[in-house]
């Protein structure tokens, strides 16, 4: 039996087909556009190769779209079937389950399934990066590091995808708070493998966490090789660079990245469209007048407003209905919510119950300008949005606007300890949202006082 770039045993007899299969794994790892045209052509040359259709479904399920899931289980019935009539290998069977769990609605099975793999074979970058970036979309940060730092001593300096392995670790010890040696891994690692977006990112978030945004707008012009050849993950380093700019308060730049280069493309992925949301509410909450760009937002969240496959997406697609005005399909989407909430069968489906459903509510009563009931809802459900998935950087839109609902509701001391608890979360460092929103609390305080 052959094995690929990440010392594990595949199924593939054909020596074309493993050249392309180990280009799958590299360009997957670097969040390459070439993604699926390198998995096309292995189930091309080798139909039977479970742990190709296993991986296509799971990929698939990664974008996080309701209408992908029968092609997903179209990718687990062809897996299946080549792996009763093939000779798999353990990693191909542990492939084809974690796709089965996770169209179960247990993503943690899928978890499961990779970390027995990797117990396996703890060289196994792909699969490492698999088990990563499903706890990522379940907010599992703690468990990403875990994950990373059992096969991190696996990744040696003889390993070809080490510093991919060393971007993931980056991006876990940033999500963990530990500032400093995320930033030494993430640029150790793209020393070693110089495509790697996802670590050059994970440095991207250390500079903003901790109020630096000129290192960090340095780091992503300096190093445009690392992202410029992604496929939507580009926009999404954008989207980080206009939060850079946004923190040195060039607003004018930051409308400016959203029209080129956030919103290049107006397709409905939902990274693309919660890059989109979260940046004009933000410029919104510093004062700046988008104009018409909610409209189109809007237009494509009622289109997804059912999806209900990613907690994270949903609420992104809330912001945008609340934002806009749509009353009717804000109403219609907080009753699907009402209807996940009361069944909630699968994992996804409990996370919309809880925290997603008060922190939809919060999100619609904002939209409408009733900021005592926003701070409330969304004050409940902030102890538990980590579980929504994402980043502290991009669930940080939804700790904005609940400190300014807070401080429009005259929840002044309350606001307060928010802002402080976001600030202990940067590592005690205030940004330059902090600290404006401390002078204007402090002058309300004062003119409280007074009264």
């Amino acid at each position: 039996m052959k094995t690929d770039i990440c010392d594990g045993s595949v199924s593939i007899t054909d020596s074309t087909a493993l050249e392309e299969w180990n280009s799958t794994i590299r360009a997957f790892l670097a969040h390459g556009s070439q993604t699926p045209v390198h998995l096309g052509a292995v189930l091309e040359r080798e139909p039977g190769f479970a742990m190709g259709h296993a991986a296509k479904g799971l990929f698939t399920l990664m974008l996080g779209r309701r209408e992908l899931i029968a092609p997903a289980q179209d990718a687990l019935d062809v897996a299946l079937a080549a792996l009763r009539q093939g000779q798999p290998a353990l990693r191909e069977k542990l492939w084809c389950r974690a796709l089965s769990a996770w169209l179960a609605g247990r993503p943690s099975g899928a978890i499961a399934a990779m970390e027995e793999a990797l117990l396996d074979n703890p060289r196994d970058t792909l699969s490492a990066k698999v088990s990563h970036a499903i706890r990522f979309v379940l907010g599992d940060h703690h468990g990403m590091r875990r994950s990373i730092e059992r096969v991190l001593p696996a990744h040696g300096p003889d390993h070809p995808l080490r510093g991919f392995v060393l971007g993931c670790h980056a991006f876990t010890l940033e999500e963990t708070g530990d500032y400093r040696a995320a930033e030494a891994a993430g640029l150790e690692g793209l020393r070693h493998a110089s495509d790697d977006a996802w670590g050059l990112h994970a440095v991207a978030h250390v500079y903003d966490m901790t109020h630096q945004p000129d290192r960090g707008i340095s780091l992503i012009e300096e190093n445009c090789g690392s992202w410029l050849h992604c496929n939507n993950f580009r926009y999404h380093v954008w989207w980080h660079k206009a939060l850079l700019h946004l923190d040195r308060g060039e607003l004018d730049k930051v409308v400016e990245l959203y029209d080129t280069e956030v919103r290049h493309d107006r397709t409905d992925d939902y990274r693309d469209f919660s890059n989109a949301s979260s940046l004009l509410m933000r410029l919104e909450l510093e004062g700046v007048s988008v104009g018409d760009r909610w409209n189109e937002l809007a237009d494509l969240a009622e289109t997804r407003a059912n999806d209900a496959c990613v907690a994270f997406a949903d609420l992104h697609y809330m912001m945008a209905l609340s934002q806009q005005g749509r009353q009717q399909a804000t109403q219609a989407m907080l009753e699907r919510f009402h209807r996940d909430a009361a069944a909630p069968e699968a994992e996804t489906l409990r996370i919309i119950a809880d925290p997603g459903l008060t922190a939809a509510e919060g999100l619609a009563a904002y939209g409408e300008g009733r900021y005592a009931a926003a701070f409330r809802n969304l004050a409940q459900a902030q102890p538990r949005m980590q579980t929504v998935g994402g980043s502290h950087a991009q669930r940080d839109v939804f700790e904005r606007i609940t400190i300014d609902a807070g401080m429009r509701a005259g929840y002044l001391s309350e606001t307060e300890a928010l802002i402080r608890k976001r600030t202990a979360l940067r590592g005690g460092v205030e940004d330059a949202f902090a600290a404006a929103r401390m002078q204007q609390l402090s002058a309300a305080m004062r003119l409280a006082a007074s009264a």
